[in-house]
């Protein structure tokens, strides 16, 4: 090699060094926290919750009270035109409104539990946004999965061209044997190129709930992909449920903030007195103040409909309560019935058909390359590999979204 062969291998070397620190692998505990601190709707829910928070100040306002100043007789036309200010009355009046009911501690309990809501939705939030999360990372290890095996299976396949060459040069095998062999090799290709295209496809998903700009090419993602029968009952996934829930957290506390309302209601219904004092001069030496107080009299009441709807969104409350549960129990029977059909399905799979497709493989290969069997069986052979570990990949991602479903379901991770 020549000095400048040497240095444009060295610059390559130098050159694809960022590329290769730049290469990121992430754990699922990983992904969650940058979720977490990336995620811009998580983030747009969180300051909603601030909102909510912001709302508490203006709900324990005080009314402010009102200060007028007044002067009066002034007399321009009087009989001493140079002392026009000499009749002047000034005064000065000061009015507050006084709240009855507790009608300020009311709109600050209505409010507070208007936070608790948003602080419920933003959970219930984050709970969504999760299981697309966790939807996402599967499709990821199910498609590196699936990946791989398109990459064995057209390595195996390549090997037994080859011998097949061989025994064609040795004239141990048609030349339409051969064809139909090579023919077939384009299924295993096409296999590895859409399982190459699924698995970009599934990271460019999982980076954009993560809001990474990491190149498709150096990034990847690392966990178990594999399936164990559930440890948590029915029974005990419903409890957790309905503890965990909090979409039925939220309509819970929507019933108290409509009570709450409903009393608010009542209380704006009740008159407010204004109490007033004022401080007045009238010359040439009485200086003097008062004392008032202005009651609303209530000829008219003008609340009956304020208090009719939030008896009657009590009511509604209550009836959403009530769906919330009833769904609650839908989705965790639901997940729970998939999960434990999906393991029934998975465990032959694991136990017998594997090892028996590929010790069928096996065998049915050795026995062509020495012809013992005919093409169309080796074929079968070939094919029946394939299906039985594809079905077995797409078994365990079906396993694994019923999980993230049933996580979904509970409201909080029971299956790993």
């Amino acid at each position: 090699m020549t000095l400048t062969t040497h240095r444009r291998a060295l610059f390559l070397l130098i050159g694809l060094a960022p590329l290769c620190a730049a290469q990121q692998t992430l754990t699922w505990p990983q992904i969650v926290e940058r979720f977490h601190s990336r995620n811009p709707t998580l983030g747009a829910g969180k300051l909603n919750v601030d909102e909510s928070k912001a709302l508490e100040i203006t709900a324990y306002h005080r009314p402010n009270p009102d200060l007028t100043a007044s002067v009066d007789q002034i007399n321009p036309l009087t009989l001493s035109p140079f002392r026009p200010l000499a009749n002047l009355l000034p005064l000065v009046s000061v009015n507050y409104l006084h709240e009855r009911q507790h009608k300020r501690e009311l709109r600050l309990e209505s409010a507070r539990e208007g936070t608790a809501i948003s602080g419920s939705q933003q959970e219930d939030l984050e709970r969504t946004l999760l299981f697309n999360l966790r939807a996402s990372f599967v499709q990821t290890l199910q498609q590196k999965a699936i990946l791989a095996l398109a990459r064995e299976n057209l390595a195996y396949y390549d090997r037994v061209l080859s011998v097949s060459q061989d025994r064609f040069k040795a004239g141990d095998i048609a030349r339409v044997d051969l064809d139909r062999l090579q023919l077939q090799r384009i299924q295993y290709q096409s296999d590895l190129q859409t399982a190459e295209v699924n698995l970009r496809t599934a990271k460019i998903q999982l980076l954009a709930l993560i809001d990474d700009r990491t190149p498709v090419a150096q990034f990847d993602v690392d966990g178990p992909f594999d399936f164990s029968a559930p440890v948590t009952s029915l029974e005990e996934a419903r409890r957790i449920a309905l503890d965990a829930r909090p979409d039925l957290k939220a309509a819970l506390q929507t019933i108290e903030k409509a009570r709450t309302d409903n009393r608010l209601a009542f209380a704006n219904g009740s008159t407010d007195p204004t109490f007033g004092m004022d401080l007045g001069h009238n010359p040439p030496i009485t200086t003097y103040f008062g004392a008032s107080v202005s009651i609303p009299l209530r000829i008219f009441e003008r609340n009956q409909g304020e208090k009719l709807r939030t008896e009657i969104d009590i009511h509604r409350a209550e009836r959403l309560r009530e769906a919330s549960q009833a769904q609650v129990f839908s989705d965790v029977d639901s997940a729970y019935a998939t999960i434990s059909s999906n393991v029934t399905l998975l465990q032959p799979y694991k136990t017998t058909y594997l090892q028996a497709a590929a010790h069928v493989r096996e065998t049915i290969s050795f026995a062509y390359q020495h012809g013992g069997v005919s093409l169309l069986d080796f074929l079968n052979a070939q094919n029946d590999y394939r299906s039985i570990q594809l079905n077995y990949l797409n078994l365990v991602g079906a396993y694994l979204n019923a999980a993230n479903q049933l996580n979904l379901a509970v409201g909080r991770e029971v299956i790993p």
